[in-house]
């Protein structure tokens, strides 16, 4: 065991290394220049479109609606990264590393637009008759039977990670952090978190969307909330803190306090690895949800879709980071979700720690059904439909055993899955990158003319 685990170090820290950031930022970057930085210009857009995919629109097909599929995605998205990956993040890198986020996010966009226009543009019906699409079906059906292959080290990498990444890891993080703070032993939250990912997953696409539509925005709610308590109490420090993430990206953190310093490429590390690990984009899997949105048109799915990279990195992990920075509780030497916890504790005595856990329960929750749903097109894409109830049933048991045993390993083997998921994604989209900018030139350019049309009317 101890030989697959320092092997596994030795593989983490090469796929998580200096190429993999190269591979991640680079292929963002270029398809923001391809598509002439659209997805940052188009953020208010985005907004906007995000209440019209409430409805479907003419001749869609799909079992839920756009907005359905975006919950669904963010429900993904997250979670317990948004507590405990950014307080990771900032204890090992730094507060540059929050800056790094950002970036990560900010090409990420152009990244997830492009995974999501792919994935309703190659997507497939199944023989339930349902829609299922992602990077798989993108490459099988975008790139031809040559590059087949690459879809399946997609989906075996997709399949094996929603295991850990989005079960096991995310309830362990409920049953731990419940126990913290209220006591309660990890074999009961295990049973509870079991009996609701079952009655939801159940379900399929349907009750998972329907469930995420509810939730999602409800727990982005109450978690703003809680954080923006903790900049009302520290208002003062905020400008300072600001200042000390930018000043810091680009130089190395001095140890003070608890923290032992930090070089510029950790910060740079630390800052891709979590903002990846939080809001996924460069996985590709936000295009398996998307591809299950009642739409007939691929470049407004993309729009919704890039939208929850926005919302997930540069909404919730930065007020997450500046409640951390504020409250000066980056210095004590903690780290994760221990860290996240004393910054609330600071502003709030004595609720800052249970509202911390309440949210990382609600976030955490969230991602075991959404990741549900991934996993389980990237095994019917490798063995069939005839496997969904049978992964359905495993991935509810997978939850009551995550809560329960130690998950180090368990963390690392798919933090290096989430990383290997990345490649074979990365290299469609850049083999596909004339497709997408030709169906957003025609998108944008129809848009044009239809608003042009309805503006010689009146």
């Amino acid at each position: 065991m101890e030989a697959l685990d320092q092997f596994f170090n030795w593989l983490n820290s090469i796929v998580w290394g200096v190429p993999m950031i190269v591979l991640i930022i680079g292929t963002g970057l270029y398809l923001q220049i391809r598509l002439a930085f659209m997805p940052i210009r188009k953020v208010t857009y985005g907004f906007r479109m995000i209440l019209k995919s409430r409805t479907p629109g003419r001749a869609a097909e799909g079992e839920i609606t756009p907005y359905a599929a975006l919950m669904t995605a963010l429900s993904a998205t997250i979670g317990t990264g948004n507590i405990a990956g950014v307080a990771t993040a900032i204890a090992v890198g730094g507060p540059g590393a929050l800056f790094w986020m950002w970036v990560t996010a900010f090409v990420g966009m152009a990244t997830k637009y492009a995974e999501v226009v792919v994935a309703v543009k190659y997507r497939e019906i199944d023989d339930k008759g349902e829609h299922a699409g992602g990077p798989m079906f993108a490459i099988k059906n975008g790139l031809g039977k040559h590059w087949q292959w690459l879809g399946t080290a997609f989906a075996i990498f997709g399949g094996l990670a929603g295991f850990g990444i989005g079960n096991m890891v995310q309830a362990n993080g409920i049953a731990s952090a419940v126990q913290n703070a209220f006591g309660i032993e990890t074999w009961i939250s295990g049973i509870v978190i079991a009996v609701l990912t079952g009655a939801v997953i159940l379900g399929g696409i349907q009750r998972i969307g329907a469930v995420a539509e509810k939730v999602v925005p409800f727990m982005a709610l109450f978690y703003l909330v809680c954080v923006a308590a903790v900049l009302i109490v520290f208002a003062g420090n905020i400008p300072h803190a600001v200042a000390t993430i930018f000043t810091q990206a680009l130089s190395p953190t001095a140890a003070t306090g608890g923290f032992l310093g930090s070089t510029v490429l950790m910060a740079i590390r630390m800052g891709v690895a979590r903002g990846i690990f939080s809001n996924e984009a460069g996985l590709g899997t936000a295009g398996i949800a998307q591809a299950a949105g009642s739409t007939a048109d691929p470049v407004f799915s993309g729009v919704v879709g890039m939208m929850g990279t926005f919302i997930d990195t540069v909404i919730v992990c930065t007020l997450t980071g500046l409640a951390i920075m504020v409250s000066g509780v980056w210095t004590s030497g903690e780290t994760g979700a221990v860290l996240s916890s004393a910054a609330f504790e600071a502003a709030l005595p004595g609720y800052g720690n249970y509202l911390v856990t309440i949210s990382l329960a609600l976030f955490a929750f969230t991602t075991i059904l959404g990741w549900a749903y991934y996993a389980e097109k990237c095994w019917e894409f490798l063995i069939g439909t005839v496997s969904a109830i049978p992964f359905r049933i495993l991935w509810t048991v997978a939850a009551f055993f995550g809560a329960t045993l130690s998950l180090d390993f368990a963390w690392l083997v798919a933090d290096t899955l989430n990383a290997l998921m990345a490649i074979p994604n990365l290299i469609s989209l850049l083999l596909l990158s004339p497709i997408i900018t030709k169906l957003t030139r025609e998108h944008f350019a129809e848009e044009r003319t239809a608003s042009g049309m309805a503006s010689h009317r009146r």
